[in-house]
């Protein structure tokens, strides 16, 4: 179908502008990642859809239409870590430290089926410029618990976007629906979210595609918790929230940068003080749940430490 009707359809103005049935959500979408349409095309598509404000059903859709292109793997007893693209610039990464601290509790722990973290890295995103995953996965020893998988190779179309997505300058569908693509097959997935409308829209996009999907109220759009929070989970037909403070659990972490440097987030990792290593081990607490390994945070907690 003509690409200038997607156009006409979002960018329109308030009389004009419609939603997009799920086969034209899954037509546009194709259109961009293949380059049928032009620069312009794709960039005055992606403004108008993003102003329209996208429906559930259309970034649904969008998730459809890219998964139909993903390369994906299988890795069994895995949670899929929801990073965002954007980058970050109050708070360094804590992914690089779980190695050894997921290795322990596993030899002590023998009786948790093992858990395995993924993680999706791409090029730096709009719409802010600070440090990203990718950073850090090469200069890292992982573990053999975390698996890395690298956008450009496996939805390459997408990640070849990057260059108009930086010239755009703005957030777009993709933000939202890129963070869980479920390239590992996981049973288990969390993502991060600041607003309740956005939890709820979060857990209607992804929940096709996971035994369970949780929503952390975590630090700069990645499933990383560096101060007090909440989590929210689907029960039965109710979304329920959980609340933690890190004082309960003997943390006190108060830093945050207003720009973070990749050479000071690798020296946190380098050489990470007790608090950054209570902060890895809560992490790592939440992630045990999330993923179904224990029965409470506490528990978690008890047996990491």
């Amino acid at each position: 179908m003509s690409f200038k009707r997607y156009i006409k359809a979002v960018g329109t103005g308030i009389k004009g502008n419609r939603n997009l049935e799920e086969f034209e959500v899954i037509d546009a979408i194709t259109q961009i990642l293949n380059r049928q349409a032009t620069d312009a095309q794709i960039g005055a598509f992606l403004i108008g859809f993003r102003v329209k404000l996208e429906s559930d059903e259309e970034l649904k859709a969008c998730v459809k239409a890219l998964r139909n292109f993903i390369k994906f793997s299988n890795i069994e007893n895995s949670l899929e870590l929801g990073y965002s693209f954007d980058g970050k610039v109050r708070n360094p990464f804590l992914f690089p430290l779980y190695k050894d601290i997921l290795k322990e509790f596993h030899l002590k722990n023998s009786d948790i089926k093992p858990l395995n973290l993924v993680i999706s890295t791409d090029f730096l995103q709009p719409a802010k410029n600070g440090i990203c995953a990718n950073d850090f996965v090469k200069d890292y020893d992982l573990g053999e618990n975390i698996y890395i998988f690298n956008r450009q190779e496996y939805l390459k179309q997408l990640s070849d976007l990057t260059s108009l997505r930086q010239e755009l300058a703005l957030r777009t569908v993709f933000n939202t629906v890129e963070k869980l693509l479920g390239v590992a097959k996981s049973e288990y997935a969390v993502t991060t979210a600041f607003h309740r409308p956005y939890v709820k829209k979060y857990i209607e996009v992804f929940k096709d595609y996971y035994k369970d999907i949780v929503v952390v109220k975590g630090a700069e759009g990645s499933p990383e918790v560096f101060s007090d929070g909440k989590y929210w989970k689907l029960e039965g037909d109710e979304i329920k929230d959980y609340s933690f403070e890190l004082k309960d659990f003997g943390i006190n972490y108060s830093k945050e940068y207003n720009n973070i440097s990749l050479n000071e987030a690798k020296a946190i990792i380098n050489s990470p003080d007790e608090e950054i290593i209570k902060l890895c081990k809560f992490n790592i607490a939440l992630y045990l749940v999330f993923a179904n390994r224990v029965n409470s945070l506490n528990e978690a907690w008890e047996r990491l430490n």
